[in-house]
């Protein structure tokens, strides 16, 4: 079982605190249009100029250094067809604001966008392993990444993202469905490893949909570090119920990526067939490039898709559909 260090975003932010802080509201107002600008796969320079803004401005909101804004928030949604997530984040931010009138003692010193890791490394990821298998009413996810740190300090923690769209063409929808039944940890059931040892966690960011988690290269037991010049494997896998998990998986591929692989697994039964999308910061979505590899092994049939030196930013996404069962149609919208 993993190890578990709860933070501030151990306790989720989507379950409407009364008394957050306009820090944070800024902070959950970042990561609201970093999940859904992700999700729609779009960089941060194509929604920009999708809504009128100079082509750094999301960077600048994503970062922190641009405060919400009603105009932004309202294009962003409209944008990102975000179903009103983006706009009530901005309304959360509005009510931290107007409960903190008192007048600062000192001007505020601006946000630093937090480092993801220790300035002077840089990790490589030498391979990347995702499978998912899908059991008839659950999907768990197994990720294996063999991490190579080329920079000159060590690397003592790991982010990764968690994010489900059950009906990613209708935001409203989706957005109802997790506030009535939002992810949890619990069911998550989250585990890792690296070097035989157990890694503990800690939560960045949780919302109904979407979780941000460092994996921390250390556990009650003691430190393993990822030194300068070292290569490792770490794995982590945790569950979503079919009610929560859409037909669909993504892949963002946000380090320099020498192999990246994808399986997915499902019973045979259900006849399913896969499809796939990619899109980078330069090109609109478009088939992949080679087919996904089907394989039969007993009940279970396999879909396995690679491909080598994927570009960075580039997003790989694989959609299917059961023939076998008959399920209520969904819009899937436009992949942007």
């Amino acid at each position: 079982m993993l190890t578990k260090s709860m933070t501030r975003g151990g306790a989720s932010m989507d379950a409407h605190d009364e008394e957050i802080t306009v820090e944070q509201a800024a902070e959950d107002y970042a990561a609201e249009v970093a999940r859904w600008r992700e999700v729609r796969g779009m960089s941060k320079r194509a929604l920009a100029l999708a809504m009128g803004f100079d082509p750094s401005y999301v960077s600048h909101v994503e970062s922190g250094r641009h405060k919400p804004s009603e105009e932004f928030s309202r294009l962003a949604d409209e944008a990102l067809n975000a179903g009103k997530a983006i706009w009530r984040r901005w309304l959360d931010y509005e009510q931290a604001r107007t409960r903190s009138r008192r007048p600062p003692t000192a001007p505020p010193a601006p946000r630093r966008p937090e480092q993801p890791y220790a300035t002077g490394s840089a990790l490589v990821v030498e391979h990347d392993a995702a499978r998912l298998q899908y059991d008839g009413s659950s999907y768990r996810l197994t990720m294996r990444r063999r991490l190579r740190n080329t920079g000159t300090e060590p690397v003592t923690r790991y982010l990764i993202r968690i994010s489900v769209d059950r009906y990613p063409g209708a935001p409203e929808h989706s957005n109802a469905h997790y506030r009535a039944h939002p992810l949890t940890w619990d069911e998550l059931d989250l585990t890792a490893t690296c070097r035989g040892e157990t890694m503990r966690w800690q939560a960045k960011h949780d919302r109904d949909a979407f979780k941000e988690v460092w994996l921390l290269f250390d556990n009650e037991h003691g430190r393993f570090p990822l030194y300068p010049g070292e290569s490792v494997w770490i794995e982590y896998a945790y569950t979503v119920g079919d009610d929560k998990w859409g037909h669909w998986f993504q892949r963002a591929v946000r380090l320099p990526t020498e192999q990246l692989e994808v399986q997915l697994a499902f019973p045979a039964a259900l006849d399913p067939v896969v499809w796939g999308t990619e899109t980078s910061m330069t090109a609109e979505a478009s088939p992949l490039r080679t087919p996904p590899v089907r394989s039969d092994d007993g009940e279970l049939r396999q879909f396995t898709w690679t491909t080598a030196t994927p570009a960075l930013h580039a997003r790989y996404r694989l959609e299917w559909r059961f023939r076998a069962r008959t399920e209520p149609t969904t819009e899937q919208g436009e992949f942007r």
